[in-house]
């Protein structure tokens, strides 16, 4: 078993100080990137807006680690995009890439030869090129139809050798390409949720009330002529911490909760005799069933409830769910 190194004080403050560095180094590299927001990047989002088949990412090495980052955030966020690792592309993936595409190129010397090798055969197709290099007067960068400059003076590794700096500032160009194509073409959450049903999000964005709240027999319920014992009795078994008080049409005329019986004994009620619609909250919130199911849980923290019943259109309880069923949604 590995035991702690705990280094000295004077080793941790050098360590620190040797973190802080990179963490500026990469900061000033990025800020940097500031004044290339320029009618270049306003052409390559051009092409990209225009794209009628997908945007092809590509790179070798760190490259292609940072451009699966920005193919994956481009296709999240409304861009249909997937990455071609460059070196299989000269080998049979380059059939994956059609005239329709736009093809978006990482290299931070602008000679990658596995790209390279392949740039006639995009020029052949008519395909657009799309260049993020660290030099502008590369092979690359002069054979792109747009050249976004992504250089930094000096990596944030002493060496100056290990891609840190450089690949820091070309994923931060590409998620303002990113985010400009979705701002572009109106991108909402609700698009996002589409394309994450697995996340925390999409399970807020997308459940309704309907697909979350309890219904049939599992909804606790009383008449007004109940007694509040009965009350009691239909809350426990039902576990929400609620009931609902139906008149004798059905519809909800109040709600007795957990928080309403703490309040009842505070006051000279005899409970052994009282009747629920003595006792009860007259009308309480409601929700419908076409409501989201995170439209609903902001209402019940903003009116400080932890549950409610969901009603149709004659105020008839249809469902019913409180603060549990929506942690178990995944929706809280």
């Amino acid at each position: 078993m590995n035991k702690a190194c705990i280094p000295s004080p004077e080793e941790a403050n050098r360590l620190q100080s040797l973190g802080l560095a990179v963490i500026r180094n990469e900061a000033a590299a990025i800020q940097a990137l500031a004044s290339r927001i320029n009618g270049d990047f306003a052409h390559a989002c051009g092409y990209m807006l225009a794209c009628e088949g997908r945007i092809v990412v590509t790179g070798m090495g760190k490259s292609g680690h940072i451009g699966s980052k920005i193919a994956a955030t481009l296709a999240s966020t409304g861009s249909p995009a997937f990455f071609v690792h460059p070196g299989e592309a000269s080998h049979g993936d380059l059939g994956m890439i059609t005239a329709k595409d736009v093809v978006l190129a990482l290299s931070n010397s602008g000679e990658t030869a596995e790209i390279i090798t392949i740039l006639p055969l995009l020029k052949r197709l008519g395909i657009p090129l799309i260049a993020l290099t660290g030099n502008a007067n590369s092979t690359l960068a002069l054979q792109a139809d747009v050249h976004i400059d992504v250089s930094v003076e000096q990596e944030a590794c002493p060496l100056n050798l290990a891609p840190t700096s450089s690949t820091t500032a070309t994923l931060a160009m590409g998620d303002a390409l990113a985010v400009a194509l979705l701002e572009s073409k109106g991108f909402t959450e609700q698009d996002f949720a589409r394309s994450h049903p697995g996340g925390s999000l999409g399970r807020r964005l997308l459940l309704m009330v309907s697909d979350v709240m309890v219904t049939g027999d599992k909804i606790p319920r009383v008449t007004e002529q109940a007694s509040l014992r009965d009350a009691l009795l239909e809350m426990t078994k039902k576990g929400l911490g609620m009931t609902a008080v139906i008149d004798g049409s059905g519809r909800i005329k109040g709600i007795y909760t957990d928080g309403d019986l703490r309040r009842t004994l505070d006051r000279d009620i005899d409970i052994r005799n009282a009747l629920v619609s003595d006792v009860m909250t007259p009308g309480g919130t409601t929700a419908t069933s076409d409501m989201l199911a995170a439209e609903v849980l902001k209402m019940m923290q903003e009116k400080k409830i932890n549950s409610l019943f969901v009603v149709d259109d004659k105020q008839m309880p249809i469902g019913a769910l409180n603060m549990h069923t929506l942690l178990l949604a995944g929706i809280v």
